[in-house]
């Protein structure tokens, strides 16, 4: 909840960048004409009654009770802590012992639904091990209308009532973004909203005015509300959501074939680049699921999902039974393993223990287990599956050299050779693998017993009772009566991988959009950081001599001098006045020669402009925020966020821009200003009127 001590959420700042890559990585092309077509993307429909949506519904329905009971126990608090009397606290007592066990009952009950992974995985009859996908998180609804037209009324000095179309069309963006698709539409959806942020900062937040728009999101596991004026914490949360998505497209792909395999670590892989990019250029979260030790577990958990759909498509492509195959799909077992367990490490530190879902934790564990007793059970198989025989030169000489790599610790190699070159000590040590396997096959089947939720997986069960009972009948097989030596323990294997994740960052330009607020005019001058003086009218008197001024430039075109004496001067014209609109007719994004021919071509021997002169830019706010940027991005980040001195404002100013990965250079840019009208490359279209 935001408080006066509460820090706002906040964009890293990317080092600095020239105004000429800014222009590469903006949104959008520049509009040609000033009409706008909208968004013609949409979300779901809210009352669908399908099991993913029922899902989401109870989600929705217990934030706003966990946010209620929420609001009563900070009451009941503050009665508590300013009351003298006796009777008085001893009821509030006792109410605020019936709060905190309503939020415990629905602490765990929004917990089983985040657990509730089997709605999101696919609906083929093939057996696999489940996926852990991410809900959306849940956000309350927003009403910009009056804001914006305050602002534009305020700061743009023009008629509101104009824009209602266009404020319309954004409240329905983000309507429509509540609720998206579990495909690519929806992913498409989340990203138009998401760069459409990017000319919201720019038009309607500035450093020395709040827009007024408090922004509430719900804790995606706990339910806890989180609200903030800042718009890096609407953007983190809309990425936050992508991310999910993307768990969710990637849990429900069949991966019995290597083309679902192949989709599902493409999504996992994308998801894990959207909680990266989250963590690395966000700060100052309010909710716990965007902080920072929270994203490092989600791109820990998707770099493991990913590790399984690889080792998934190896057990699918490898069709021979060679030594080297098996050690190899041994090793990949391995290699899913050691990630799991990485995973559940970080699961189970102070302050993500407490708040990652229980199940979560356990199917992590459970995963950790099984995987290890795979990798075991592939090396037994690549042991007793194959003696040795009489043209062992070219075939076992290749295995020999696999298997010296294939230990962790070994006491010699010359010892492995002689266990390889004797049957007898082969079929022992592929024993004591498969002891391994099954021990560690009924430590998988008992941490699943203890969580109910997993219990009622039947697919998971399935796939753990099956693993075990192979390795378990492959174990009788060995096992012999007179085995009095047996190797007392199986040595680990190293984990190995032929392929490792990649963390795909989220590429923001795949989606084109369009300023809906493009009519104000170009974002060069016509944006919430400009200060500019209310409109004039100027009534220019044509004459022989021309005019008496100097256009140059295009979107909007700048009166670079003013001839002295002359008509333009004597009507008020100023050197630095835009252009805005001729004879009534909006020209702020004309081009030169566009204007040139409304002022020329009137019949009238007199010719109405609108000018605004620009006074100052907030480019001061950018320098110091330049100075205090440390992060670096590792992909063209369009973004960052530009924070004002302590106590101006309690919202942070955005400013979402693009850094570069410079080949030969570490050094970054001086940041140069925004608003600059680079006019060196536009000589030509200078001209005396």
């Amino acid at each position: 909840m935001e408080g006066p001590a509460t820090r706002d959420f906040e964009l890293s700042l990317s080092d600095g960048a020239s105004d000429e890559d800014d222009d590469d990585d903006m949104p959008l092309t520049l509009p040609t004409d000033s009409s706008h077509n909208g968004s013609i993307r949409k979300g779901c429909d809210p009352f669908a009654q399908t099991q993913r949506s029922k899902l989401q519904h109870r989600r929705a329905r217990i934030n706003q009770q966990i946010n209620k009971e929420m609001r009563m126990r900070a009451g009941a608090e503050n009665l508590f802590r300013a009351t003298t009397n006796n009777k008085v606290k001893e009821t509030v007592a006792l109410e605020l012992s019936f709060v905190n066990s309503n939020l415990q009952l629905l602490k765990e009950e929004l917990e089983e639904l985040n657990s509730n992974m089997e709605v999101y995985q696919t609906d083929s009859d093939a057996i696999s091990v489940p996926m852990i996908p991410l809900g959306l998180k849940e956000t309350k609804e927003v009403d910009f209308t009056v804001p914006i037209q305050d602002f534009i009324c305020e700061h743009y000095g023009e008629d509101s009532s104009l824009y209602d179309k266009e404020i319309k069309e954004l409240i329905e963006l983000r309507q429509a973004m509540r609720t998206p698709s579990r495909n690519q539409a929806g992913l498409e959806l989340l990203m138009e909203y998401y760069n459409q942020l990017y000319y919201l900062d720019q038009r309607f937040f500035s450093s020395h005015r709040n827009l007024g728009v408090h922004f509430h999101w719900y804790d995606s596991l706990t339910g806890v509300p989180s609200s903030q004026r800042a718009l890096a914490f609407e953007k983190g949360s809309v990425l936050f959501n992508i991310g999910a998505l993307h768990t969710q497209i990637g849990a429900r792909q069949d991966r019995s074939a290597t083309a679902g395999i192949d989709k599902a670590i493409d999504a996992f892989q994308r998801a894990a680049g959207a909680f990266n990019y989250l963590k690395e250029n966000f700060s100052n979260a309010p909710s716990l699921d965007m902080s920072a030790l929270s994203l490092s577990m989600l791109v820990r958990l998707m770099v493991a999902q990913v590790q399984e759909c690889v080792f998934e498509r190896i057990t699918i492509t490898t069709r021979d039974t060679k030594v080297s195959s098996q050690l190899q799909l041994a090793q990949e077992a391995a290699q899913v393993s050691d990630v799991y367990s990485l995973v559940h490490q970080t699961m189970t530190q102070p302050l993500m223990k407490d708040y990652v879902p229980f199940s979560w934790a356990s199917m992590v564990q459970v995963k950790s287990e099984h995987f290890r007793a795979l990798s075991h059970y592939y090396a037994a198989a690549a042991l007793c599956d194959h003696t040795v025989s009489s043209d062992r030169e070219e075939c076992d000489e290749e295995s020999d050299k696999a298997f010296l790599k294939f230990y962790v610790n070994i006491a010699s190699g010359q010892t492995l050779s002689l266990i390889l070159q004797n049957p007898e000590k082969r079929r022992k040590l592929g024993k004591a693998h498969l002891r391994r396997a099954v021990m560690r096959h009924e430590e998988a089947m008992r941490v699943h017993s203890l969580c109910k939720i997993l219990r009622k997986m039947d697919i998971l069960q399935d796939v753990l009772c099956q693993t075990h009972k192979r390795a378990l009948e492959k174990y009788l097989e060995l096992d012999r009566e007179d085995d009095f030596d047996e190797i007392a323990e199986a040595p680990e294997i190293q984990a190995h991988t032929q392929q490792k994740p990649d963390i795909t960052p989220p590429s923001f330009t795949t989606v084109q959009v369009s300023d809906i607020f493009q009519r104000l005019g170009p974002l060069s001058v016509f944006c919430a950081r400009a200060r500019w003086g209310p409109p004039r009218v100027i009534c220019l008197q044509k004459r022989e001599g021309g005019m008496g001024l100097t256009l140059r430039g295009d979107s909007p075109v700048l009166v670079a001098g003013v001839v002295p004496g002359g008509c333009a001067e004597e009507a008020g014209l100023r050197e630095g006045d835009y252009i805005v609109a001729v004879d009534g007719q909006d020209c702020k994004w004309a081009k030169h020669g566009e204007v040139v021919l409304m002022l020329t071509s009137s019949s009238d021997r007199e010719v109405e402009i609108s000018v605004v002169t620009l006074h100052s830019h907030d480019t001061q706010v950018e320098r110091k925020a330049a100075m205090l940027s440390h992060s670096r991005d590792k992909e063209n980040s369009r973004q960052r966020l530009l924070s004002g001195a302590k106590g101006q404002s309690s919202a942070s100013l955005l400013n979402w821009n693009r850094k570069k990965k410079r080949e030969g250079s570490g050094v970054a840019k001086k940041l140069g200003s925004t608003f600059s009208l680079s006019f060196g490359n536009i000589r030509d279209t200078e001209a005396m009127y």
